[in-house]
């Protein structure tokens, strides 16, 4: 990097922002960030949204109809790992999945995506049980240069069935605001003979070419004609395209558990209209329907639509964060247990090489060097656990590497690298491997940093262990905990043990719990096997680890409704998209 250190980094308080100086720092520790994480000088031109529709899926079952609920996996150094997954839709061969999948497009990339259809049965979401009903690999790339790709599904083995999948890709313009929508009915028409109807609502967004594509199906209340939708949320862009008179079209449907769905009415709104809901007002349309209409002399309506609220919500960016001056605390913690083998042998993963750093080296400083750009003091509080420590020798499983308690800061990401090197002599490597007691510690600043309100500080916790963790049920605890913090944790594993178990702690392949069954808030932790990264430059294990982090960031500040610190000067500067 072409800047001198300490011209890239302000005192860390946010008084010297509004200086000419203080803006030109804030802008180079914006640039540096983002140079090196390749955010910056575009390589993410933009993100795209992703609609996912099957047609003629069948089940192996021939009796019955598949619960079909698609899984988006993309490829990271030859292996497939989940990004996201759609709804699951009840008995349906057709599927039309609402949920949409949001993906960073990089142009001078190869990004791999796979397209999995599986059948889930009502009674878990699990995979290992679903039925696979195939899959379609392509490239991002091909999505967004066609705008529309449909493929057959290939069952294993590589066969195409009848079945085939349509994906649509859409870029997110500019406008990346969240619209929030609350709907309810009253006298809906009765559907069902032997008891009421069960309503769902089908929201259509008209495209200039008359077609119509689905922004958001609700749920099935069941057996009520005066439903209370739950409220949801959907991009302005996903809703609208951004034109505010685009015609949306409503309809109403009577579930039906055969799949053929009754239809009660339909009407037509604009976001314009629905934005009267902002001020503690209600809209409302009569739901119709046309052959009801045409033939009954008295036909009034088939119930009545209600739109309770409708809030905008204004979504700012990881560089918006970073800009407003939030600084990235960075924290790392160091597995010393006995299973790591003895320090003074070669075959050690602590074994100290005069001219090749082990692997927690090369982990500490690929991950650390790319944090320390977003942390204008450069002081990193260093901790080991699973070792006795003198002067008692008593096992401890959060001691700062400097032994200094008061201050387990080290100066620079070199300073951790001393600290390290000099404890190890002075330890006795021990057991178990527990790291819960880490994690509430990081949480516990975390924690008094929500009493400001405001995005100052987030908290990223790097921990390199050589083995599967002893506390796993504390460790799920405290994760859960720390999903309502700012803080993200990541995990990288040194060395060649099975680290499989360690995965269910990354929430990727379905939602983390705690041991009382509460699941987290959102998804902050990232577990990587450094063995995976043996060959690759530092940069890609880096990029790896902290790919997650900038959408932890945001969803965790969006999702608390805190903006960034010192917008002004800098939302001034910058040109957003018409």
């Amino acid at each position: 990097m072409d800047t001198p250190a300490e011209e890239l980094h302000g005192t860390g308080t946010s008084g010297t922002f509004g200086t000419e100086q203080g803006m030109k720092k804030m802008s180079n520790i914006y640039e540096s960030a983002a140079n090196t994480l390749g955010i910056f000088n575009s390589p993410c031109l933009t993100k795209v949204e992703l609609r996912v529709a099957c047609k003629g899926i069948s089940d192996r079952d021939a009796l019955s109809k598949p619960d079909p609920c698609v899984i988006l996996k993309m490829q990271s150094h030859g292996q497939w790992f989940e990004v996201d997954r759609t709804e699951v839709i009840r008995t349906c061969i057709n599927p039309v999945f609402s949920k949409l999948f949001t993906v960073d497009f990089y142009f001078e990339e190869v990004q791999r995506l796979r397209f999995e259809v599986h059948d889930i049965s009502s009674n878990h979401n699990g995979l290992k049980e679903a039925d696979f009903l195939g899959g379609m690999e392509c490239t991002l790339g091909q999505i967004v240069s066609q705008r529309k790709l449909s493929k057959s599904l290939l069952k294993h083995g590589n066969t195409a069935g009848k079945s085939s999948i349509t994906v649509i890709a859409e870029e997110l313009s500019g406008n990346d605001d969240y619209v929030e929508l609350s709907f309810s009915a009253r006298k809906l028409d009765d559907k069902d003979f032997f008891s009421k109807s069960d309503p769902f609502l089908e929201i259509f967004r008209v495209n200039d070419d008359a077609t119509q594509q689905l922004v958001h199906r609700t749920e099935v209340v069941m057996n009520n004609l005066n439903p209370a939708w739950k409220t949801f949320k959907v991009s302005v862009n996903s809703l609208c395209s951004g034109d505010q008179d685009r015609r949306l079209k409503c309809i109403v449907w009577d579930w039906d558990s055969n799949g053929k769905h009754d239809f009660i009415g339909e009407f037509s709104s604009t976001f314009k209209e629905m934005r009267g809901a902002m001020e503690g007002r209600q809209v409302q349309w009569e739901c119709i329907n046309p052959k009801y209409k045409a033939k009954k002399k008295n036909y009034k309506n088939s119930g009545i639509v209600i739109l309770n609220q409708c809030k905008i919500h204004k979504m700012h960016s990881f560089l918006d964060y970073i800009m407003g001056g939030c600084q990235i605390q960075f924290t790392v913690a160091i597995d010393f247990t006995a299973s790591n083998g003895d320090p003074r042998n070669s075959c050690s993963l602590h074994y100290i090489h005069p001219y090749q750093p082990n692997e927690y080296l090369k982990a500490l400083v690929a991950v650390g060097e790319i944090c320390q750009d977003y942390d204008s003091d450069k002081m990193f509080p260093a901790f080991g656990f699973g070792a006795r420590i003198p002067p008692e020798y008593k096992v401890s499983h959060d001691f700062a590497i400097n032994f200094n308690e008061d201050n387990p800061e080290c100066a620079g990401i070199q300073g951790v690298v001393e600290a390290y090197q000099s404890c190890l002599p002075k330890l006795q490597l021990y057991g178990p491997t527990n790291i819960a007691p880490i994690i509430q510690k990081v949480a516990k600043s975390a924690s008094e940093e929500t009493n400001t309100k405001e995005a100052s500080q987030y908290f990223i916790l790097l921990i390199l262990t050589d083995g599967v963790i002893t506390d796993m049920a504390d460790t799920r605890e405290a994760i859960v905990h720390a999903s309502h913090l700012p803080m993200s944790v990541i995990i990288v594993g040194v060395g060649n043990a099975d680290f499989s178990d360690m995965q269910m702690l990354d929430g990727d392949d379905g939602i983390l719990r705690s041991p009382k069954g509460e699941p987290v808030l959102r998804d902050i932790v990232q577990f990587v096997p450094f063995r995976n990264f043996k060959h690759a430059s530092p940069a890609a294990l880096a990029k790896s680890v902290l790919a997650e982090v900038p959408n932890q960031v945001v969803d965790y500040y969006n999702g608390k409704g805190i903006k960034p610190k010192c917008m002004s000067e800098y939302e001034s500067s910058r040109t957003l998209a018409p």
